[in-house]
């Protein structure tokens, strides 16, 4: 069974990631196999994935947190493996909002990453001739965004 998340079976952060089905059954991800545990066998996510897209939905719209952002904010894991639960896991939250630390966006999503941006009026730069998040203005800490009068983020 795979593990699931809000109706999200099988789905990567975007499409064409792997089958969870096939990698959750041999590997963590993480470069080693190991056996089905009980949470793949029930559907569960296990707990760091589970730990992982509960913060990027909390991330806020126009606000982003690097990958590494993500994992010293948990307190375990690193950059790469917040990546693949990402890959495997993150389709079912705003995927966009956890980047690459030199701000670029998901490469091969560029398109649809930059449209999510620019609704959300997260902050951009440009480098040479590519996009890039502004990453001193967008990125978020974790804490609660404080709401200016009038209802404006402090962004």
């Amino acid at each position: 069974m795979v593990a699931c998340r809000k109706g999200s079976c099988g789905t990567g952060a975007v499409s064409g990631a792997a089958d969870p089905s096939q990698v959750a059954a041999g590997s963590t991800g993480w470069g080693r196999i190991n056996p089905v545990t009980e949470s793949t066998k029930t559907g569960a996510l296990p707990p760091f994935a589970e730990s992982v897209l509960d913060l990027a939905e909390r991330i806020p719209a126009g606000r982003v947190m690097t990958y590494g952002d993500v994992a010293e904010y948990l307190g375990q894991g690193g950059p790469r493996q917040v990546g693949r639960v990402m890959a495997l896991y993150g389709g079912a939250v705003p995927w966009w909002r956890v980047i690459r630390a030199d701000g670029r966006p998901l490469p091969g999503h560029e398109h649809r990453a930059l449209g999510h941006y620019r609704e959300e009026g997260t902050p951009l730069r440009t480098v040479g001739d590519e996009p890039r998040v502004d990453l001193r203005r967008a990125r978020w800490d974790g804490q609660q965004e404080r709401r200016r009068p009038g209802g404006a983020s402090p962004h």
